[in-house]
């Protein structure tokens, strides 16, 4: 993909906005820096972001720590319009569902990149590590795939 062809904005939206949104968000910030306009976002916002994704991040150079858990309501008080997006991207059923139902013009592409909630793993640190590791480097191939510049 040409930069010419790359999305202006993309937004990726999980159930909690705590793991998996924030990691694919900081993914695309690294690869693109402010090439393409990225923010994250959950059906929920009950939770502070997960220790363990910043963990795994910060192993690659990826700073989450300094991220605002976010829900769809909140988003939009703070400005950013889901039909405002070149790209949606679900990365769980329940936002994929409330993306669709949500997302009502044509210019806005949704994608559904089904990921595994590493919440309801094991209670052993190294576990989770190597399953939030395993989250961490499936959304950097499914993003390299679906955005590199060939």
């Amino acid at each position: 993909m040409s930069k010419n062809d790359l999305p202006l904005s993309i937004l990726f939206c999980c159930d909690h906005n705590a793991i998996r949104s924030p990691i694919a968000e900081g993914l695309m910030k690294k690869k693109f820096g402010t090439l393409i306009y990225v923010q994250s976002v959950g059906v929920e916002s009950e939770r502070e972001i997960d220790g363990f994704a910043i963990t795994v991040c910060k192993e690659i150079d990826v700073e989450l720590s300094r991220h605002q858990v976010r829900n769809f309501d909140e988003m939009e008080a703070l400005g950013d319009h889901m039909e405002e997006f070149d790209i949606v991207v679900a990365l769980s059923r329940a936002s994929h569902i409330k993306v669709m139902k949500l997302v009502n013009n044509k210019n806005s592409k949704i994608e559904y990149w089904p990921i595994i909630d590493p919440i309801f793993n094991s209670e052993r640190r190294e576990e989770k590590l190597i399953k939030y590791r395993a989250i961490r480097d499936q959304l950097d191939t499914l993003i390299f795939d679906r955005f590199d510049e060939k």
